[in-house]
Formats: structure tokens, C-alpha cells, sequence
């Protein structure tokens, strides 16, 4: 294609010091193709609803679809994709630590006939060290764990395709892990690499305990291994049980004087017991929690307002 149409989709909460710095360095990235930069607001409480609109009225190109309350990331994205009307649909963070400068090479990649084209992130100097030993611990647990496997220090920064993004407008699933399900495709891919920057403004709203949220939900959307982990583990008790009592009978019939039942023995058992039973049932849970969302066939989000769109 010589003038393809490019969508960019922009999921945005509480982003309002982002806004402007990040059109300054996209449109110019951007402005030799068609395009459109869609920012999809998440239920935003600052200024970042207002600071979009005044963009949208001045360049039609800047479109707005903005939530009733905060639907969470990847339903952010889903309803970016569910709009665009891009030949070639690019998804990236508003806070400018990934640049958008790589955007044409990634769509000359893309031309070469790659279906996804991943950012990669190079080198990540600007993290914190715990930042970086857990993104390592999160690709690597993730992989270990799921059937569908998801490149390493890649995000939501990357371009897809036509096809690509109407295969996953056309999936059901209501609890949507975006990274596994573009990989699940296994359509052909490619890589653009770049050095992860600062954030400009604001702090990310990915903590710790939402990272372990997010690594859950990819986890038992594309694998039951945890189930047959919670199985083994509960094998792996019954025998450790049986052994210890045959062994607690010989002992008694070997030498009844010196054995000695003390209360160490018992509270530890219990609580290697009880702990191997909880994380059964959690884990059990996460998959009964997943099929109580699909079935209850709730809207993925709730659109309160469409800009240009």
C-alpha cells in the first residue's frame, strides 16, 4: 500500500500532563500516512476528557470514545479496536515511554508483509531494579505456565494488521488477556526494537498487586496447567501422608519407648495440608470465577461519549 491508513490507539486514565507532549511527537510520526489517533478515555477523573477535546476540535484526524467508569486496560484496547478503521492498527501508552518515532519502521515492516509487529524494548536502564526482576519473573512464569507462549519485554506497543484485528473483534471472550490472544493467532511477526524512556508524567497505574492480576488472568485464559499442578499437589501430599504413617507404625512397633508424639509434627502437617488445600481451591476459583464472567454476558464496557468517531 502507498498511503495506507493508520490507526493509533491510545487507552488513557488520568493522563492529562500527557496529552499534548505525546501528540507533539505522534502526529509528526504519523502525518506522511492517513491516520487517526484514537484515544480511548477509561473513566478519567482529572482533566484528561477536556485536554482530548480541545485536540479533537482542532484536528479532525484526533478522535475521542471515552467510558462511563474505569473498565481496566484491555477493555480500553478492545474498544480501541472495535473503531478503528485502519489498514494498520498501532496500540501504545500515553506516557511516552514508548516512542513514538518507531512507528514508521514498524509499519515498513508491516509492508514487508508482517502481520504483527512488536516493539521491543532493548534496553529498560529507566526501570527500578524490582521494576525489571519482575517484568523477567512475569514473562517467564507466564510462558512457563500457559500453553500459548508471549514474547519477552514486549507491552501493548505494536501494530497489527487488518486481519488481525478483525479475528480478535470477532472472538467472544469477555475477559480479554490481549497479549496472549494476538500470539494465539500465530500470524506472522516481527520486531522493531527501541530503548524504553521515562515516564514523562504521573505514575503508572500497574502496581505489584495489579502485575499478579494481570499474570493470573493470562494464565488461566490460555492453559489448565495450574490444575493439573493443584492435582499433583495433592497426590504429592496423599503419598507424603501415607509414608509418614507406615513409617509412624514402625516406628512404634520398633521401638515403643523412645516414640514420642509431639505437636511440631502434627501443626506442621496441618499446615502443609491446609496450605496445599487453599491453593487448590484458589486455583480452582480462578477458573470458576472465569466462567461466572463468560457466562454472564455483560457488556465488555460502557461508552459514554464518541468524538470524530
Amino acid at each position: 500500500m502507498n498511503n495506507p491508513l493508520v490507526s493509533v490507539i491510545v487507552p488513557v486514565y488520568n493522563e492529562e500532563d500527557n496529552i499534548l507532549p505525546l501528540l507533539k511527537r505522534l502526529i509528526p510520526a504519523v502525518k506522511q500516512f492517513d491516520y487517526e489517533v484514537i484515544f480511548v478515555d477509561d473513566g478519567s477523573h482529572d482533566k484528561t476528557v477536556q485536554t482530548i477535546k480541545k485536540q479533537v476540535n482542532s484536528n479532525k484526524n484526533v478522535k475521542l470514545l471515552s467510558f462511563y467508569r474505569n473498565f481496566g486496560h484491555q477493555m480500553a484496547l478492545t474498544a480501541g479496536y472495535e473503531v478503528a478503521r485502519g489498514d494498520a492498527v498501532i496500540s501504545m501508552d500515553s506516557d511516552l515511554q514508548d516512542p513514538p518515532e518507531i512507528i514508521p519502521k514498524m509499519v515498513e515492516k508491516w509492508k514487508d508483509g508482517s502481520k504483527v509487529v512488536y516493539a521491543k524494548r532493548s534496553k529498560r536502564e529507566v526501570d527500578g531494579f524490582f521494576k525489571k526482576i519482575t517484568a523477567q519473573f512475569f514473562y517467564r512464569f507466564i510462558n512457563f505456565l500457559s500453553d500459548t507462549s508471549v514474547p519477552q519485554d514486549v507491552g501493548d506497543f505494536r501494530l497489527l494488521d487488518r486481519e488481525v484485528v478483525d479475528f480478535l473483534n470477532k472472538l467472544p471472550e469477555q475477559s480479554r488477556f490481549l497479549r496472549g490472544l494476538v500470539s494465539w493467532g500465530s500470524y506472522p511477526s516481527s520486531y522493531v526494537y527501541f530503548e524504553r524512556e521515562k515516564r514523562f508524567s504521573g505514575e503508572t497505574h500497574y502496581g505489584i498487586f495489579k502485575m499478579i492480576n494481570f499474570a493470573m488472568d493470562g494464565i488461566t485464559s490460555f492453559s489448565i496447567k495450574p490444575l493439573r499442578i493443584a492435582t499433583y499437589l495433592g497426590v504429592t501430599a496423599g503419598i507424603t501422608g501415607f509414608l509418614g504413617m507406615i513409617y509412624e507404625l514402625i516406628m512404634k512397633l520398633i521401638s515403643p519407648e523412645s516414640f514420642v508424639i509431639g505437636w511440631t509434627g502434627l501443626f506442621t502437617a496441618v499446615m502443609f495440608l491446609g496450605g496445599i488445600q487453599l491453593i487448590t481451591i484458589g486455583i480452582i476459583g480462578e477458573y470458576v470465577g472465569k466462567i461466572y464472567t463468560e457466562i454472564q454476558k455483560r457488556p465488555r464496557f460502557l461508552v459514554k461519549e464518541k468524538v470524530n468517531l
